[in-house]
């Protein structure tokens, strides 16, 4: 009669992140740190937002693994579909927009870091 049962909360619990694997290295990562591509009735698109319907595969935001996952027809295999050149085409110009690996990705990181902290920090005359 109008009992309510507490239910006990773990207090600092790690909040749950989706884990999914590159089809190019086999990496696990986070899946908000790849790229989905979804399978459409147009072909295979980049998917920003990772909610669109149909089937999708992931690659790491990287030219290496986008060049190894068309290169080995790893992408054809994981959305079980043919891709037209016409479509390799639009992928390879996504793809050049990507930075080569993990390691030239950090290295402009760093570069822009260097550069806005050079450009923010004022030095004022003395008197």
């Amino acid at each position: 009669m109008g009992l309510k049962t507490v239910r006990k909360t773990q207090g600092n619990r790690p909040k749950h992140v989706p884990q999914r694997t590159c089809i190019a290295c086999r990496q696990v990562a986070g899946k908000r740190a790849l790229v989905r591509l979804v399978r459409t009735e147009q072909g295979v698109e980049v998917d920003p937002t990772g909610k669109r319907s149909g089937r999708g595969a992931y690659l790491h935001p990287y030219q290496e693994c986008w060049q190894a996952a068309l290169r080995s027809n790893r992408l054809e295999q994981a959305l079980r579909t043919r891709i037209s050149e016409a479509n390799r085409q639009q992928l390879a110009a996504y793809m050049a927009t990507l930075p080569l690996n993990a390691a030239a990705d950090q290295a402009a990181d760093e570069h822009h870091e260097v550069k806005s902290t050079a450009e923010t920090h004022v030095s004022h005359p003395r008197p």
